[in-house]
């Protein structure tokens, strides 16, 4: 247990069912014999967390939310020992039975009772939090606006995994937020050749090229025709990949008839569970396509963390929010804001401390 007892309440905020969000003061939890005790100091909100808070993905209310999550450790369940009081860390927040037949012959992944800390459990938008210490990673210096993109990043490269490119592809990626800036990045280091990035915000696309991505293609949601003919004139053949890291399902439509006769298209953006896309089965039969999922990554956290520690992916410019748990809506507005491309909450700070940090980032 920690040197010093917590308070026996904390602030968090909740997801209720109904697609309501608060604010409230809940008990502080206490780790059990192999747990540890955290207090968060930067979680991310992504696009999952609004699918989350209206009952989609594996939602269970009410929900403390809050999955891409850096803490430092405060301490541990009884005859429980790891890393110093203090020391801060990266919570890989997915939970694994360990003994179904997906687990049993080492795909976790697809575990039959797969749950994740933030979406089925109480992740991280709270005052404190509790982990199995087996999932947590000292980050070794690395700074904490860098640490909370580990788990995006885990879960960009758990895709690169799944797509498995062969060296010298000619890459597409539809999106330019967090995710796939950091894809982008990482199909580089994958062995593609050339990797194309379109979205609508000029912004984003011009931090991507500034992060090494060959062209940029801006898309006007409202005549996207424009964009898929310069994406044809870039390949006239066609990609040999395409990921789709948007949810959206016109973008998915568009990016089956981009790719290359015996290329693949990655689903890795969130749509709807019941969002339906139409795909010609004969095009998929006739030109050899494949389609490919990225659900959730598994046992990627430390590769992550070391492709940040190393610099081989850039973080920089994509936290351009940093905001007390007061104003978590505000965070949830971020995600439809086209100049936003990541908000992350810092648990414990004063209002005032998250409103200094804004306004750093958006110097930045």
């Amino acid at each position: 247990m920690p040197e010093t007892a917590p308070p026996s309440t904390m602030r968090a905020v909740v997801f209720d069912q109904g697609s309501s969000s608060r604010l409230d003061r809940v008990p502080t939890p206490s780790p059990s014999a192999g747990e540890v005790l955290l207090r968060p100091i930067r979680v991310g909100v992504c696009g999952t967390d609004e699918h989350l808070l209206h009952g989609g993905f594996i939602a269970k209310f009410p929900l403390i939310p809050g999955h891409e999550i850096v803490a430092e450790i405060v301490g541990y369940g009884d005859g429980t020992h790891g890393p110093d009081i203090g020391t801060q860390v990266v919570v890989d927040p997915t939970v694994f039975c360990g003994d179904c037949p997906a687990c049993k012959r080492g795909q976790p992944g697809y575990c039959s009772s797969f749950g994740s800390l933030g979406c089925d459990r109480a992740g991280g938008f709270a005052e404190f939090l509790v982990a199995q210490t087996s999932k947590i990673f000292p980050t070794n210096g690395l700074s904490p606006d860098v640490a909370v993109l580990a788990e995006p990043t885990a879960c960009a490269m758990h895709g690169v995994d799944i797509l498995a490119l062969k060296p010298a592809s000619d890459v597409l990626i539809f999106g330019a937020g967090p995710t796939g800036l950091i894809l982008a990045q990482l199909l580089r280091m994958a062995g593609a050749a050339r990797v194309t990035v379109a979205a609508p915000t000029a912004s984003k696309l011009d931090l991507a090229k500034r992060q090494g991505a060959s062209h940029t293609v801006q898309v006007d949601r409202s005549n996207p025709q424009v964009a898929e003919a310069e994406l044809r004139r870039i390949a006239p053949e066609g990609f040999d990949a395409v990921v789709e890291a948007t949810g959206s399902i016109s973008v998915l439509e568009m990016g089956v008839g981009l790719t290359r006769n015996g290329g693949t298209i990655l689903v890795y953006g969130l749509a709807g569970e019941q969002a339906l896309a139409k795909v010609r089965p004969y095009e998929i039969f006739s030109r050899e396509l494949t389609i490919k999922g990225s659900f959730a990554q598994a046992h990627c956290i430390d590769r992550a963390l070391f492709a940040l520690q190393s610099g081989q992916v850039s973080t920089e410019g994509i936290i351009t929010s940093a905001i007390g748990l007061e104003q978590f809506q505000h965070a949830l507005d971020n995600l439809h804001d086209s100049e936003q491309i990541k908000s992350v909450i810092i648990p414990n700070s004063t209002e005032r401390d998250a409103r200094s940090r804004v306004s750093v980032f958006t110097q930045n």
